[in-house]
């Protein structure tokens, strides 16, 4: 939920006001704030879904098994609105991708490339300045950041990284690895895993990598049907 900025005038209320009646109101101001931010997020979601659908279904498959390796590491449940809502809005920045280079079906030249890499800076820079997403904005910002420091934008390393961001790396590498696409097929879930666990401390933060890959095995056919729904 957004927090409400503090005032910078000390509300002090007179005797015989109902103190009740304004905590209320603030509590439905709370509402409002978080059902317009989940709006604007599910409208940027399906802007994504008008530019390409695999994107859009991605996310959502994202969002969720992101919340499921955030809890299972202990990271408080205060992050998870901000979690989701990166991971959900982690591709954004490929709506400044021409479509040329997005939907290239044969590999990309190192000038395509570069572009493409620069969409986790355009995402950042569509979110950043709306309010209560300050957080939500550093995820999407350093999703391609590595492990190691080989990463992307600003070669972050180990815990330098935000952990929404470590989260969303490994996942997205996963869901990537596993989907089909009109110009490829989808490699096997084991195969994906395993690519996975090898970039371990490398690519990958181990810890995330643990999670993930016992979450994967136990619940198995539902990522595969997840997976097979929408390729």
């Amino acid at each position: 939920m957004l927090a409400l900025h503090e005032p910078t005038i000390p509300m002090v209320l007179k005797p015989g006001v109902d103190v009740r009646r304004y905590e209320l109101r603030i509590r439905e101001l709370e509402t409002e704030i978080l059902n317009f931010r989940t709006a604007l997020v599910c409208s940027f979601n399906q802007l994504l879904d008008l530019r390409d659908l695999n994107t859009g279904v991605h996310s959502t498959r994202l969002a969720e098994w992101g919340l499921r390796v955030a809890r299972d590491l202990g990271v408080p449940e205060t992050c998870m609105s901000d979690l989701e809502m990166g991971a959900l809005l982690h591709d954004i920045g490929k709506i400044g991708v021409p479509d040329h280079i997005l939907n290239k079906p044969g590999r990309l030249t190192p000038e395509e490339y570069e572009v493409v890499k620069r969409h986790p800076e355009f995402g950042w820079t569509v979110i950043r300045n709306l309010p209560g997403m300050e957080q939500t904005s550093l995820y999407v910002l350093h999703h391609h950041e590595n492990f190691d420091g080989t990463g992307y934008p600003a070669r972050l390393q180990g815990a330098e990284i935000p952990i929404g961001s470590r989260i969303v790396s490994v996942i997205d590498a996963f869901d990537a690895m596993v989907s089909s696409r009109p110009y490829r097929d989808g490699m096997p879930v084991d195969e994906a895993l395993r690519r996975l666990v090898e970039a371990s401390g490398t690519q990958f933060d181990p810890a995330v990598i643990e999670s993930f890959v016992s979450i994967a095995k136990t619940e198995m056919p539902s990522v595969l049907a997840a997976v097979g729904s929408s390729s």
